[in-house]
């Protein structure tokens, strides 16, 4: 099939990328110029696993880049509209990057199409978007409007497409819904994983994935729905987790007996500093907006977004308790991205807490394997950024672990406990074992879990680094 994909962002250029490889002609349409002239040169804008093997194969062929809207749509069969849905000020759904959109398609709209929502949007955007094509001339006959929500996670986004737990098809016409199934036909009948080239199959795959249609109101709910929940699973273990730490229990052994409940499921049980990045901090709000829209007080919304909130402050709590005071501290940090696995910092929790150490007068030297350049731009000079974990150690009165990166999880403890000035680490992640931590000298803290502190040794195998060096 032709398809158009309007929006170079993360969602756009994932599912742009990833339709090329499922056999479908593409043109990837976006207004930035700069933005195009990379990709066009062979550019990774974003940092995620298989994207630069696919933008490979397929730049130039399969996939083309274009700032011809008009053209892309008379071309297409369908179109995915992946445009920014930033949040107002109010919390709600900024659609004015899909109205603008929906304009410029109206009046290249010559045969029978398919608009697609591909961008988080709340119910009866799909209603609205109708209703501007036609304002602007188009005919009613000539097309439909479909929801199809994406629900990729940062740095795994293209498996997840590729590999998903569900297709969601929104459409109010079968007629409509017959040329979602075709785009998707190739994961839905199979034939693409029995390709050489396929993309690798993740654990827990499910082949082929389950196609579902429902109308386009109940597939916007779907997408809101789903990360509202996921959100809450999170809310949820971190208030249990804090519960843990003032009984003495550990909260990996609860995760453990309530996740293999199957009702439940473990996933998501992990307690930590809280969630971030550009979809659920977003999306809670603007579906804690539409609620009160249809005069529903979802109370729940609210919890769930302030316990995560506290999230942060109980970090800061825990650090200060570490060291007693914060003022003057030099304190090392390890991963600035909200997660592992990407360089995307909005939203970040690492980011926010280590904002908030700055402001308690602390000196901070971070390091984090893909989100360097983008935190930079955040931070500034109130920030030594540094090329590797060791050097983030190095003299730090405490190491913090602010974002789960598996690289973390494979340091030399020797070395890292030598550059340390004290032996301690605070951490935001729960990365490592309790025991493990105290068997090779540290004072550790975690979330949800007792801390711990070295079996006593020689004064001198815990003498400050400076000391050891010989230096006061």
């Amino acid at each position: 099939m032709r398809i158009a994909v309007v929006g170079s962002g993360y969602v756009g250029l994932v599912a742009g990328a990833c339709f090329a490889d499922l056999g479908h002609e593409v043109v990837l349409v976006d207004n930035d110029q700069k933005k195009l002239a990379a990709l066009n040169a062979g550019d990774v804008p974003i940092h995620e696993n298989f994207l630069p093997e696919l933008l490979a194969r397929h730049r130039g062929s399969r996939l083309r880049f274009s700032d011809d809207l008009q053209h892309a749509v008379h071309a297409s069969s369908a179109i995915f509209i992946a445009v920014g849905t930033p949040p107002t000020e109010q919390g709600e759904a900024d659609l004015s990057y899909v109205e603008s959109v929906a304009r410029g398609i109206a009046g290249a709209v010559d045969s029978y199409k398919v608009v697609v929502e591909k961008s988080t949007v709340p119910v009866y955007t799909c209603d609205w978007v109708r209703r501007i094509i036609l304002r602007n001339g188009a005919q009613a006959d000539n097309f439909d409007v479909a929801s199809n929500p994406e629900f990729l996670r940062e740095g795994t986004g293209v498996t997840d497409f590729l590999y998903p737990d569900r297709i969601v098809i929104g459409a109010d016409s079968e007629r409509c819904a017959a040329v979602l199934r075709e785009v998707y036909a190739p994961m839905a009948d199979g034939t693409y994983y029995a390709g050489p080239e396929s993309i690798p199959r993740p654990d827990r795959a499910q082949l082929p994935p389950p196609l579902i249609t429902t109308s386009a109101k109940s597939a916007e709910l779907i997408k809101h729905a789903s990360n509202a929940f996921l959100a809450m699973k999170i809310s949820f273990i971190n208030a249990v987790a804090s519960i843990c730490e003032s009984v003495g229990a550990n909260v990996q052994q609860v995760c453990q007996g309530i996740g293999t409940d199957s009702r439940i499921g473990r996933r998501f049980l992990n307690p930590g500093i809280g969630y971030g990045g550009s979809c659920f901090p977003k999306d809670l709000m603007a579906f804690r907006a539409v609620a009160r829209e249809c005069g529903y007080d979802f109370r729940l919304l609210d919890e769930v977004i302030s316990i995560n909130e506290n999230q942060r402050q109980r970090f800061i709590r825990k650090v200060r308790s570490a060291l007693w005071t914060l003022r003057g501290k030099k304190l090392g940090v390890l991963g600035l991205a909200f997660k592992g696995g990407t360089d995307d910092i909005r939203e970040s929790p690492a980011i926010e807490l280590v904002q908030l150490l700055l402001q308690e007068g602390c000196r901070i030297c971070a390091y984090d394997p893909a989100a360097h350049s983008r935190a930079g731009e955040v931070l500034g000079s109130s920030v030594q950024l540094v090329e590797n974990a060791y050097a983030a150690a190095r003299g730090a009165d405490a190491l913090l672990i602010l974002t789960e990166w598996e690289e973390f999880t494979s340091l030399d403890l020797t070395r890292l406990r030598s550059e340390l000035r004290y032996p301690i680490v605070v951490d935001g992640r729960n990365l490592f074992d309790p025991d493990v931590m105290a068997a090779n000298g540290f004072t550790y803290y975690s979330v949800g879990r007792p801390a711990v502190t070295p079996e006593p040794l020689a004064p001198a195998a815990f003498a400050p680094a400076d000391q050891k060096n010989g230096r006061l």
